[in-house]
């Protein structure tokens, strides 16, 4: 029996050491990613200035260098300057058969380095950017694994200042295309190759938000360039964007239409009142004027007209129409009251000339009549007197035969003043046209800007 504590006794014990060992063994598995690294990137081992070979170790053949990428923001597209501000994720992974290593059965499933000049690293850049800048809050925001068959993936996060160039004839109606592009600096097609990883290549965060733009889609493809020193593989994503008219429609659209109707109030207003009417007229031509330039000073100066130029122009050309109809009306009321003057003093003075020589007649008969008769008005007025030809005058003019009425004369006599002059008409007549144009202008104009848009997409 005492043999048999024995045993089992040093069974106790193995069990515990091997227990032990195995607890070490897990604690030392650090030790195991160390010693890995060291024997695929020790000095003398690797040498991150030379290319990887091609497929399966191929020499002759081009690397193979899959991209993707995650969008994470875009904070603003610029119509000034034609760019925008991009942050995203950008990834790159390619095989380096030198970095393969042993997995341990499948416990070690990937190196994680820090340090992108460790290994080669692909010569990528981004065509179109103007500016940008790594993240390095509260670390470097890079990484790069290293996986048992050799496949490196690297990943960072970057911001981007790119340019998109921007056709605005259609502005604030348009489409924008805004595009990313990625080629090979140094090396050409023959040794490095980009490709779009197979799935899906570009993500787009959730809820992406644009203050004044939608993205409506985006595309990948392929922009390969042929210089005089080779051709060289290039990426590119389209990304789509439309703008959002809201905001024009409540800060542009909607004030040049109540400006222009504002301006339409001085029609109504009595054409004596010169003061109310000059500076309604004014203050609308100054306030389109300066919503104008506002406009104007937001967007490039660029050499064709847009589609908001086509407006506020129109507007703009109301709103001094309204002023010079003014013009004409207090010219044609001066003209009128100059005339009716001229006519008052005429008859005034016919009236005297009359009235002079029946006091004349009247002293030739009482000097030459010694009885002192007083002489009568004849009954029956001679062909020349003057006072018998404007009697007559009256009696034919209310006696010509009835016209056929006229409607539009009709309307207008609905009007009159106190001397049915011409520039109560014109205003009336203003009070018309004025809105009809501008109603048949918004017609043609939201049709045709609308169906360019369509035809655009």
């Amino acid at each position: 029996m005492g043999s048999g504590h024995f045993f089992w006794a040093i069974f106790y014990f193995a069990s515990l050491c091997s227990a032990s060992l195995a607890n070490n063994a897990k604690i030392n598995f650090r030790e195991k990613e160390k010693k890995v690294l060291d024997q695929i990137l020790g000095a003398g081992k690797y040498d991150a200035r030379i290319r990887p070979s091609g497929i399966n170790g191929t020499a002759n053949l081009a690397t193979i260098v899959k991209v993707n990428m995650y969008l994470r923001s875009i904070s603003k597209i610029d119509d000034y300057k034609m760019e925008y501000s991009v942050q995203l994720t950008f990834r790159e992974q390619w095989t380096d058969e030198r970095l393969k290593f042993d997995d341990i059965q499948g416990r070690l499933k990937y190196l994680t380095l820090t340090e992108a000049n460790r290994v080669w690293m692909p010569d990528l850049f981004f065509s179109n950017e103007k500016e940008g800048h790594f993240h390095n809050i509260i670390m470097p925001n890079v990484y790069i694994r290293i996986f048992p068959n050799g496949s490196v993936l690297y990943s960072i996060r970057i911001s981007l200042t790119l340019a998109c160039p921007m056709n605005l004839k259609l502005y604030p109606l348009d489409r924008q295309i805004c595009s990313l592009r990625m080629a090979s600096y140094g090396w050409t097609t023959n040794d490095l190759v980009f490709l779009w990883k197979e799935g899906d290549p570009v993500q787009v965060v959730k809820n992406l938000h644009l203050p004044r733009f939608t993205l409506e889609k985006f595309l990948t493809d392929y922009c390969n360039s042929k210089t005089n020193t080779g051709e060289y593989s290039c990426l590119k994503v389209d990304l789509l964007f439309k703008r959002e008219f809201s905001y024009y429609l409540i800060q542009i659209y909607i004030p040049c239409c109540m400006l222009v109707i504002v301006s339409w109030v001085s029609f109504w207003l009595d054409q004596g009142a010169v003061p109310a009417r000059v500076s309604l007229g004014v203050t609308t031509l100054l306030t389109m004027a300066t919503q104008t330039s506002g406009i104007n000073a937001s967007l490039p100066p660029v050499s064709y007209t847009k589609a908001i130029d086509v407006w506020t122009g129109v507007c703009l050309t109301f709103v001094f129409g309204a002023l010079l109809e003014f013009a004409l009306v207090n010219y044609a009321s001066r003209s009128g009251l100059n005339k009716a003057n001229m006519h008052k003093e005429n008859m005034k003075k016919k009236r005297r000339d009359l009235e002079q020589a029946s006091l004349d007649a009247a002293s030739d008969l009482l000097d030459t009549d010694s009885n002192a008769t007083f002489a009568m008005k004849p009954l029956v007025r001679h062909p020349g007197d003057p006072l018998a030809l404007e009697k007559r005058l009256q009696c034919e003019v209310h006696m010509q035969a009835p016209k056929r009425p006229n409607c539009c004369k009709t309307w207008l006599s609905k009007f009159p003043t106190r001397q049915c002059s011409r520039s109560k008409r014109i205003d009336v007549i203003s009070r018309i046209t004025f809105p009809l144009v501008f109603a048949l202008f918004n017609l043609v104009y939201w049709s045709t800007y609308l169906f360019r848009e369509e035809e655009d997409e």
